[in-house]
């Protein structure tokens, strides 16, 4: 880690004004990218006096914004309204009003392709529309996650070809989201921030840019350290997840209860952090951010073989599952094909309204595939439209005593706490758990099959 050098001179008459100007919060900042980590950064730089621009492709979320109609659940409705209704936070689909910006920040997705390769698509266009108004005095920084040298070897040089010379006449950082949505405890404020700039004046600017808002800056030696950094940390969950998965596979086999083999490793007051088992992982980072390590690692001819088999233990299990539901089945005399599998949660986790890479979706398409009839609940989600891993559109339906008592089994993915099991394990026939959500329920427990 290093520390952030007073290195902007009189000279530096750019780097000095733009730096005054964040200091008094007179900057204009612009978002690019309103979704999950665009709007509540937006917020935040906007509650601290900053004005702000979100930009957006996207028409509904430009109104809704304009209209102080709030979509994200780690942003306070009333926090947002109030800062459209004075004028602090617009929104917007014109890209031209970046020339009015003197911060642009980039938050916008980064996918992975059918092939797991990174789709890095909308941080080129963004950069694009940057680069066609770029002007001197200005601060552009990337939040989206991305594999190490994405600033420096695609950014830079789509921004360079505008003839203005980084470090002088406008100024580049990486500084990576975390946002870990229906956190309760952590949130874009008080979330440590780690930020790299290209050159030193670029990261004297940045730093100051994220100081205003958020509690703990951490300063690092350039953009890519940075990228890794975000892909470490996602990565280092994913293998964790992979070995207590693999853990609860042999557990399957030697007749062991994982949870109870987990909670009591759990106690132990050093040397281990507790990570619990699942259908899978899902979410904006944990299945994806491996990838792109994995990927960028190949150009220096280096196989991330441990990363690679926990991304394959991950998968693993969602096959698992559905071997799971077919046991549970076999114990009632019933097969599979027919069967009628209602599921209880497919947010990716549990409390939150967000479906993507979930493993909820496979599990539905492969118990379909085998020829069952499958149905869910979910206070989140309403409605599973037919992509990001579902081939069929499906709404949720009413968690009644008879949706529990038709099924042939109840498969739990997610374990929303407003969902009351004990109701759940006694009105259902039998009853797969794989997050553990029924260990407080007293009766009916031969109901229950845990993974």
């Amino acid at each position: 880690m290093i520390t952030v050098q007073q290195v902007i001179t009189d000279r530096d008459t750019l780097a000095q004004a733009l730096k005054d100007k964040i200091e008094r919060h007179t900057a204009r900042i612009g978002v690019i990218g309103l979704g999950y980590v665009g709007l509540p950064l937006a917020v935040e730089k906007g509650k601290v006096g900053f004005p702000v621009i979100g930009f957006d492709i996207n028409s509904k979320r430009v109104d809704k914004v304009n209209a102080g109609e709030n979509y994200i659940g780690d942003v306070k409705d009333i926090e947002l309204g109030d800062l459209v209704q004075r004028g602090v936070l617009k929104a917007t689909a014109d890209f031209a009003l970046l020339a009015e910006c003197d911060v642009i920040i980039i938050c916008v997705p980064t996918p992975l392709t059918i092939t797991r390769d990174p789709d890095i698509s909308y941080i080129e266009a963004s950069t694009r529309a940057i680069a066609k108004y770029l002007r001197p005095g200005q601060l552009v920084t990337l939040e989206s996650t991305t594999y190490p040298g994405t600033t420096q070897e695609i950014i830079l040089p789509l921004l360079a070809e505008s003839g203005l010379e980084v470090g002088k006449d406008f100024f580049l950082a990486f500084s990576p989201e975390r946002v870990d949505p229906g956190n309760k405890r952590f949130s874009t404020k008080n979330t440590s921030k780690v930020v790299g700039g290209v050159t030193p004046v670029c990261l004297e600017i940045a730093y100051t840019l994220y100081a205003q808002t958020i509690v703990n800056v951490v300063p690092v030696s350039s953009p890519a350290a940075a990228e890794l950094t975000k892909v470490f940390e996602n990565t280092y969950r994913a293998v964790n997840i992979a070995l207590v998965n693999e853990l609860m596979l042999l557990c399957d086999r030697m007749g062991l209860d994982i949870w109870e083999v987990v909670e009591a490793a759990g106690t132990k007051p050093f040397g281990i952090q507790t990570f619990y088992p699942g259908p899978g992982v899902g979410g904006h980072c944990i299945p994806i951010d491996p990838f792109y390590l994995t990927w960028k690692a190949r150009e220096y001819d280096f196989h991330t073989r441990f990363i690679e088999l926990a991304g394959e233990i991950n998968v693993e299990v969602s096959y698992y599952v559905v071997n799971r539901v077919i046991r549970a089945l076999n114990s009632e005399n019933k097969s599979l094909k027919d069967a009628k599998v209602f599921v209880l949660g497919v947010a990716y986790k549990k409390d939150i309204d967000d479906v993507r890479e979930s493993p909820a979706l496979k599990i539905m398409e492969l118990l379909r595939r085998e020829g069952a009839t499958v149905s869910y609940h979910d206070p989140f989600i309403p409605v599973i439209e037919p992509h990001g891993g579902s081939t069929v559109r499906l709404e949720s339906t009413p968690l009644s005593d008879a949706a529990l008592a038709e099924a042939d089994c109840v498969l739990i993915l997610t374990d929303h706490s407003s969902v009351d099991y004990e109701r759940v394990v006694e009105q259902a026939r039998v009853v797969v758990d794989t997050r553990n959500a029924t260990k407080n329920v007293k009766k009916n427990r031969e109901k229950i099959a845990k993974i």
